[in-house]
């Protein structure tokens, strides 16, 4: 029989997005508070949200996911366990969320966040806002405790749902493209030094990328078995915005696109791996910029969906829901990973993916120290 204890409430925590046009810049602003970004770069990426009239597709497709993991709640038998949704960046507020779940009597929460990977923007940022949000409720008297489920970048849901959807992408392609194309796997590209640091420092850094290139391999491991063949791959970087003389990781997406084309290759197919949804940088960075660029030279291009909100993929979601609470009851679960690097670790150790920055605590690691109860 399925079962959550200890916790008394399931958290959906993501990035936010804008709802219309005059949330753009408040967002964006939001996004890169205390970061120094120009200006003229937020106006840039600000156009990239009015070409879709303003609204980041990432809403409604959360709205999709917490459809989809209430069904698969109900079905397990874990209807009485609240399902909650909160942001970083915009509404709703994590803070007002977990403010109103303990109005509702939440005491212990269990967060997914919807990025699989390791490093400070896809983790410890996300666990720095918990922090923060954790540190308010505690000023006004509210006392929560908060876990999260392991990275789920090598969860065998997340690698099959993957590898599927990169077969499906391949039978797109014209018929005379299909038998050399290339896959081409994208992820958001980010400093040099954040992936340096990132993963716990006892294994060296790196673990933003080893990760990826571990779960590509699967996936187009997987995929070869579908197609009948083995597919030759590749990853590639999106979405940079960082200034000229930051390094950052490399190839850009289109770079490449350039680059296969110049060597031959007859077709690519696009699978955003680093992505759990089509959200922003999917949809312009990919379905608009990468795929204009390989219009441009010829280049036959199919992009293979992201996880979403695929049946497979929740019912792996939920099974960690499972496996972490059994943890937390003392058990020992089965911890199931593809892939060569095994499972993550459930609770984060110290300096994992560390700030460069600033020395922000972290929720939900060991050197995270639950703030006081005001009047405790």
């Amino acid at each position: 029989m399925s079962d959550a204890s200890p916790y008394d409430a399931l958290l959906l925590l993501s990035f936010g997005g804008p709802e219309g046009p005059d949330d753009v810049m408040p967002f964006l602003e939001n996004v890169t508070r205390g970061r120094g970004i120009p200006r003229e770069r937020l106006e840039a990426v600000a156009e990239h949200y009015l070409h879709f009239g303003g609204k980041s597709p990432i809403n409604d497709q959360n709205k999709e996911l917490l459809a989809a993991l209430r069904r698969e709640l109900d079905a397990r038998g874990l209807g009485g366990l609240p399902l909650l949704w909160g942001n970083r960046n915009w509404e709703p507020y994590v803070t007002d969320v977990l403010r109103e779940a303990h109005e509702g009597g939440a005491r212990r929460v269990l967060t997914v966040f919807t990025s699989a990977y390791s490093s400070y923007s896809s983790c410890r940022q996300y666990r720095e806002d918990l922090g923060r949000t954790l540190q308010t409720l505690a000023e006004e008297g509210r006392r929560l405790d908060v876990d999260k489920v392991r990275h789920y970048f090598n969860h065998p849901a997340f690698t099959d749902v993957n590898a599927a959807a990169v077969a499906d992408a391949l039978g797109q392609l014209p018929e005379q493209a299909r038998a050399g194309a290339r896959v081409v796997f994208v992820t958001h590209s980010v400093p040099d030094a954040m992936n340096d640091v990132s993963g716990p420092p006892a294994a060296g850094g790196g673990a933003y990328v080893r990760q990826h290139l571990d779960v590509a391999g699967e996936v187009a491991r997987r995929a070869s078995e579908r197609a009948g063949r083995t597919l030759e791959w590749d990853l590639a970087y999106c979405s940079r915005s960082g200034p000229p003389t930051q390094q950052w990781l490399e190839p850009d997406v289109n770079d490449h696109l350039r680059a296969l084309h110049a060597d031959g290759v007859p077709g690519v197919v696009v699978a955003p791996i680093g992505f759990v949804s089509d959200h922003m940088e999917v949809k312009f960075d990919l379905d608009t910029e990468a795929a204009e660029t390989a219009e441009e030279i010829g280049l036959p291009f199919a992009r293979a969906a992201t996880v979403g909100a695929h049946a497979e993929f929740v019912a792996g979601l939920v099974d960690l829901v499972e496996e972490r609470a059994a943890q937390a009851r003392g058990e020992a679960p089965a911890r199931p990973a593809t892939g060569a690097l095994g499972p993550s670790h459930t609770v984060c150790p110290v300096d994992c993916c560390r700030n460069l920055r600033a020395d922000l605590p972290a929720a939900t690691g060991e050197d995270y120290r639950s703030p006081a109860v005001a009047g405790a």
